[in-house]
């Protein structure tokens, strides 16, 4: 086995560690993954090859990285103790709030949450590290197909145990606590939009794999035969695990992704692949199959008629839905425009807000873009911003794939908060990078 290779699995068995921790998201993990990825990528620039494949990176995108820098040093910005005066500049709203409690003097961070800000940054430095990694140990079309296989695989071994725990009525799993959602697939992780959109990016792993492995002379060989059966079996996995989630978000990105890839092969590339079409068809099929007659098709409908819920506004003191929660965090951007009120700080800002309702809670917007919007403010989101705004300079990445994932990408900034989970985002931007590699060197290493 090539070195190259072990430094794959590696990387392969961080992601898949990871997602068996409820994808990362916690305090702890977070100080994990960046201990570990950071060791990793220092190991990795001992490589002469290496370090010239990060080098170059480096350069190319000097300035973009200059920026996302001064996006770190912003973070950090947010958690240095200011004078109490200077708040009334920086964190009005919050300067107001200090004053309301009898406070007058002393040192206070505009975030509202020190410790959550911290994790963040270091949260966002182990993403920037997974990028570099990524450019390093992905560099051929070879790399990119056995990325796109173990996601496969590992998407459909949290299905079946998600499949099989639902069958089960969802027992409590050692710290996974599965109560909340006793009739919906969840498996190892805490939330069930959450879970479907890991599977979602499983489930365009497998697809990308099935639709050129084809036409490749990579795997010209007795195994090649068995490697496409297995992908279809994992598929069909997936594609379950997706519909017994009765997610919303997720089965609809699913249908989605399905539509999005039967155009493009129909249409598109004049159905070219034929038998990637007839896969697609039996899956859609199959799918409605097993909906319908086995795990209740009702349930999911009854999810979408009663979008209703989700969207009213009616001041209820016993539940709050999650259009309100949404328009609660697009005030919160409102009031702290300019500085935000901290990476992480929404379940504070949640909190001091709704002191006196402890009938409901929300750590998370329903909406990444304004939470992300929230705690950057206007400037912070800025820089942010602009620190990954080069790929959409450049006219030719916008290709399938990355059409793709840029439509899924704006769906969950706007009616979800599963971009602010650590495993979403380190597989989001692996497989944009991915997806935007011009690959021409096809030899193996």
């Amino acid at each position: 086995m090539s070195k190259n290779k072990k430094l794959q699995y590696l990387f392969f068995s961080l992601l898949a560690i990871c997602s068996f921790f409820n994808a990362g998201n916690s305090d702890i993990y977070i100080q994990i993954n960046f201990l570990f990825f950071s060791c990793f990528l220092i190991y990795c620039l001992k490589d002469k090859n290496y370090f010239a494949h990060a080098k170059k990176f480096v350069f190319r995108n000097i300035i973009f990285i200059y920026i996302f820098l001064l996006f770190l040093f912003y973070l950090i910005f947010q958690l240095t103790p200011l004078p109490f005066e200077l708040l009334k500049i920086f964190a009005s709203e919050k300067y107001i709030f200090l004053r309301q409690m009898g406070v007058n003097k002393g040192f206070f961070s505009i975030s509202y949450s020190l410790p959550d800000t911290y994790f963040q940054i270091l949260n966002y430095i182990s993403i920037f590290i997974i990028i570099l990694l990524v450019k390093m140990i992905f560099y051929n079309q070879r790399h990119v197909y056995r990325f796109y296989y173990f996601l496969t695989l590992l998407g459909a071994f949290h299905s079946s145990i998600a499949i099989y725990f639902y069958l089960n009525g969802n027992p409590d799993f050692l710290l996974i606590n599965n109560s909340a959602y006793k009739n919906s697939s969840t498996g190892l992780f805490i939330n069930r939009t959450v879970f479907s959109i890991f599977l979602i990016f499983c489930l365009i792993s497998g697809l990308e794999y099935l639709k050129n492995i084809s036409g490749t002379d990579f795997y010209k060989n007795k195994d090649n035969f068995f490697r496409k059966i297995y992908i279809r079996i994992f598929i069909i996995f997936i594609t379950v695990g997706v519909i017994t989630t009765f997610s919303k978000l997720g089965n609809f990105i699913m249908f989605l992704t399905i539509i999005f890839y039967l155009f493009q092969n129909y249409f598109i590339e004049k159905n070219s692949n034929k038998i990637f079409s007839l896969v697609l068809i039996f899956i859609v099929f199959l799918d409605i199959l097993i909906l319908g007659f086995y795990f209740g098709g009702d349930k999911l409908l009854e999810r979408f008629l009663f979008l209703k819920e989700d969207f009213a506004q009616d001041n209820n003191s016993i539940n709050i839905s999650r259009l309100e929660i949404i328009n609660f965090s697009y005030n919160q951007f409102k009031n702290y425009f300019i500085f935000g009120y901290g990476a992480g700080g929404f379940e504070n800002i949640f909190k001091i807000n709704f002191v006196n309702s402890a009938s409901f809670f929300a750590n998370h917007a329903h909406s990444d873009i304004f939470e992300f919007l929230g705690e950057f403010g206007i400037l912070g989101f800025t820089l942010f911003a602009l620190s990954f705004s080069k790929i959409f300079f450049k006219k030719q990445n916008y290709n399938f794939k990355f059409n793709l994932l840029l439509l899924i990408g704006i769906l969950i900034l706007l009616f979800d908060f599963s971009l602010h989970i650590p495993l979403v985002q380190i597989l989001y931007v692996s497989l944009i990078i991915l997806a935007l590699n011009q690959i021409k060197n096809n030899h193996s290493v």
